[in-house]
Formats: structure tokens, sequence, C-alpha cells
């Protein structure tokens, strides 16, 4: 097994061909920066168009910073493995397990962890949602809170379904839940402190997340999380027991709603979260007195030492 040195030859792969594409890019390239500012000597950027990338010769370690579709639901860790080629992250099992919000939410029910109920319809087979408005429909494999729409009136429920048409029959549908939105970042199963997420309007869509791309207000990041440490622990013991039902490897960024009662409730796992300047991983880390560039170079040396199936 390699162990990471400053001269490793490390492809970083980057864009993909998801709707997080430009996401995607903005990290690889804050990666790229942090990499060559611990020193590293040999890294090379490979901006990724296909599903069977063209990999550099002599490629010692494939650090993916692509999110959602492709690089973040199994494929191009499969792709990769067939080439024989370690990577960052996830392996394409538990990546494909955590991209798809159905299969998630099996695991987790089935491990105990406290998560929204729900329910799975198609619509074009005329199936509708039987839980109680309010309801959350999602499609089930999408990132960046793409294509959630939240349902409270009746009457706005046909319009939300034909909304989330485009991206399949098959939609999960949640509970509502009122809480704060949190999120636990988690670093070779190390739980890092909370980060409370406050959009300054709406909910945490993808505008929200990135206004500089997506033309929202933004949010507010307060980390550690403004709450109580009984919460904290509750909170985190949730997250840490869905990153383990899950199987996930080297890290992941855990959300969770909080409510006002202190009852956690798990909604899904990132295997490959944002590492934009104003991304939560980062701030998690940094909270817990590791730099971007440190956690960048960990999460290489973790990879690189990860036995694979």
């Amino acid at each position: 097994m390699k162990k990471l040195t400053k001269d490793t030859a490390i492809a970083l792969l980057m864009g993909g061909p998801g709707s997080e594409r430009e996401v995607s890019l903005v990290s690889g390239k804050a990666v790229h920066q942090a990499l060559l500012d611990q020193g590293f000597t040999r890294v090379t950027p490979v901006i990724v168009d296909s599903e069977r990338p063209a990999i550099p010769e002599g490629t010692e370690l494939c650090y993916n910073i692509i999110h959602g579709t492709y690089g973040e639901d199994g494929g191009l860790q499969a792709y990769l493995e067939e080439l024989g080629l370690p990577y960052t992250g996830a392996g394409s099992a538990s990546s494909r397990a955590c991209f798809d919000k159905v299969l998630t939410k099996k695991a987790m029910v089935a491990a105990g962890v406290p998560t929204p109920r729900s329910e799975v319809i198609h619509p074009a087979e005329g199936e509708r949602p039987s839980l109680p408005l309010p309801i959350v429909i999602k499609p089930p494999c999408e990132g960046s809170s793409v294509g959630v729409e939240i349902v409270r009136e009746s009457d706005r429920l046909a319009a939300a379904l034909e909304a989330d048409a485009r991206f399949g029959n098959e939609l999960l549908v949640e509970e509502f839940i009122q809480g704060k939105e949190l999120t636990v970042a988690i670093l070779d199963g190390e739980v890092l402190p909370v980060v409370h997420i406050r959009p300054r309007s709406g909910f945490y869509d993808l505008q929200n997340k990135y206004p500089s791309l997506y033309g929202g207000v933004g949010s507010d990041y307060i980390c550690p999380a403004d709450i109580t440490p009984e919460e904290t622990q509750a909170v985190q013991a949730a997250a840490l027991a869905a990153y383990r039902a899950l199987g996930v490897e080297v890290y992941g960024r855990v959300d969770v709603l909080l409510t006002e009662d202190g009852r956690p409730y798990v909604l899904e796992i990132n295997t490959i979260p944002g590492m934009t300047g104003s991304s939560l991983f980062p701030k998690a880390a940094q909270a817990a007195g590791i730099s971007y560039g440190e956690l960048c170079e960990r999460i290489a040396e973790i990879s690189l030492a990860q036995e694979r199936a």
C-alpha cells in the first residue's frame, strides 16, 4: 500500500455531467490551490466531461471532487476500480447507497437512525402522497437540494409533482419537520463540530448554498452550532449512526434537522460535500483546528491508505 508523499501524482477530477458541475469546478480550483500550497508538486486538474474520462498516465491517486451525478453516485468510483486506480472518498457501493435517497432511507430505518417518516410514490402511475401535509417531495438521485419541493397546501401538490416529473417517475415523500438546519462533518470516523445553517430566505436550496453562482440571497453559518451540549451530543450521535449504517469511507457530511424539543432527524449523507471557500465541511474542520489545506491533504492521505473491497 502506497503512502502519500508530496510528489505523489494526483489527478484532480472536477466538473462532471451533472447539475452540480459549476459548483464542482469551483471546489476543484480551491482544492487544487490548497494542495499546491501544501507542497504537492504533481497535481494535474482534469475537467471531466464524459463517464470514462482519460486519466493522466502515471496517476497514483485520483482526487474526486465531482459533486452529484457520476462523481457521487458510484459511477466514477466503479470506473476507477476497473482501472485499478486509488481514489478519494467513499467507495462505489456506499456512494451509490448514499446518493439514492430511497436506499439511504431504508438503511437508516433498518439501523434505527432517527429520520422523518417517508414513502415512495410513482406519480405517472397515478400514485399520490398519503402522508398528511405539510410534506417534502424529493427526487431520489439529485444533490444540493435540486428539485426539493415543500408542499404546505393541497392546491400546490399538483404543481410540485409536475415540477419534479423531469427527474423521473420515482419520488421520495417525507413528512415536513420544522427545526434548525444542521450539518455534521465526519472525517475518518471523527465527528467534527456541528454547523447551524440559517438561510436568509426560504430553505437551504441551491440558490442559498451558492448565491454567487445561482443568484440566491445566501445563508448564515454558525459553527459550533448554537445548541446545547445535550443537543450537540444527540445530533452528532445520530449523524455518526447514519454514517456507519451506510458504510461510508474516508469522509462525509450528514444533514440533520433538530426540532424545538431537541429531537434530531437525519435527512441524508453527502459523500462528496462541497469544498468551495463557503462550504460547510471546511467550516467544521476549521472549528476543529484543521486548516483548509490540512483537510485536503488528510482526505488524500486517508483515502490512499483505504482498503477497498
